[in-house]
């Protein structure tokens, strides 16, 4: 099967793979405040990851790119959206066109499209430090995102089997490019143990990619013969992994991703820890079944609906967000319990 055959493919079966909301977000509740002390005209939803400044702290996140005239249209459309709502957008794996110079174009179109905006490149983890500046200059990047799907690949019929020595070759990208790096989960989350090892050699930021999206063991498991079910229930919830990044000696920023599919969710993403929330699977359905009118709505919803329930927490900030006290219950109190995290820090803090 062709490489552009295979994106399109994800495409496919990603719109067919309807996402479930994880329960972990349930367990998560915001402690009312009867005295916000707080109006919506003064509420700001900037946000930074690392030293990049967002004024919106939801983000595109990779989706596509390298499936020809298809995979073209949706960068498109979605550097359009990202242009008219001030968003940041990642492009997806660009290996397919460093292997295929024919397919630039199908990344190369949200730069055209979006001049001025944030876009981030975006290469697997067996990238060299040649492909990463490729990646970069091939879209103009204002990052370089690189992904781990050890699962994804493990469970594609034609992935790799081989993940030695991804860390070192990370490494030495990090310290030979001019853009930030963020290293990026695919759909099973980031332990703090991984978090702390990405820290340890200079990553600014983590993308925790938890588990409760899009989930790329199911989609794979429909292009193999002998499914490899035991992967489609496997990885870290998104909720649970943010808290994990956000317990490193080190602060490193943190996105948010996994399953985010309305502003509660959202800003509960937020309040755990994360600086940005990036969606793909959810904005992807909606462009795809609904047009480009019906997303750039959903978005202002989002936003607008995340002032609201800001301005009833009393957080006129994104990093004020951060400080809004949480209640801790179910499968991910004990998740957390088990791993040592104490929830009572989440409980007893406050806004002002």
């Amino acid at each position: 099967m062709s490489r552009e055959q295979r994106k399109w493919d994800h495409i496919r079966f990603a719109l067919g793979n309807e996402q479930k909301s994880s329960s972990a977000f349930h367990d998560i509740k915001f402690l009312h405040n009867s005295l916000p002390n707080s109006s919506v005209s003064n509420v700001r939803l900037d946000s930074f990851i690392g030293e990049l400044y967002l004024s919106s702290p939801i983000f595109i996140n990779a989706m596509t790119g390298g499936g020809g005239e298809k995979t073209y249209s949706i960068n498109q459309k979605l550097a359009i959206v990202a242009k008219e709502k001030g968003l940041a957008m990642a492009v997806g794996s660009q290996m397919a066109a460093i292997k295929d110079p024919l397919q630039r174009y199908t990344y190369e179109i949200v730069r055209k499209e979006n001049p001025s905006g944030i876009v981030i490149a975006n290469l697997g983890s067996e990238a060299t430090l040649e492909h990463a500046k490729a990646a970069i200059e091939m879209v103009e990047a204002d990052a370089l995102q690189i992904h781990l799907n050890v699962i994804q690949e493990l469970t594609m019929p034609e992935g790799d089997r081989d993940f030695r020595d991804a860390l070192k070759r990370i490494e030495m990208i990090i310290h030979h490019v001019q853009v930030p790096v963020i290293v990026k989960e695919v759909g099973f989350g980031m332990s703090r143990e991984t978090v702390q090892s990405l820290s340890s050699i200079g990553v600014q930021a983590v993308d925790i990619g938890g588990f409760g999206g899009t989930n790329f063991a199911t989609i794979e498991n429909k292009r193999r013969l002998q499914e490899y079910t035991f992967f489609e229930d496997w990885g870290i919830p998104t909720p649970i992994s943010i808290v994990e990044a956000a317990m490193i000696e080190k602060p490193i920023s943190i996105i948010g991703s996994g399953g985010f599919s309305n502003a509660l969710e959202m800003l509960k993403g937020l309040a755990l820890g994360a600086d940005a929330i990036g969606v793909a699977g959810y904005f992807l359905k909606i462009l795809v079944r609904e047009g480009i009118e019906k997303l750039m709505d959903e978005i202002d919803r989002i936003h607008n609906e995340m002032l609201i329930i800001m301005t009833a927490l009393g957080a006129e900030s994104i990093s004020k967000v951060k400080n809004a006290p949480l209640i801790i219950s179910g499968e991910t109190y004990h998740w957390l319990n088990q791993r040592g995290i104490d929830t009572r820090k989440y409980s007893q803090r406050s806004i002002t």
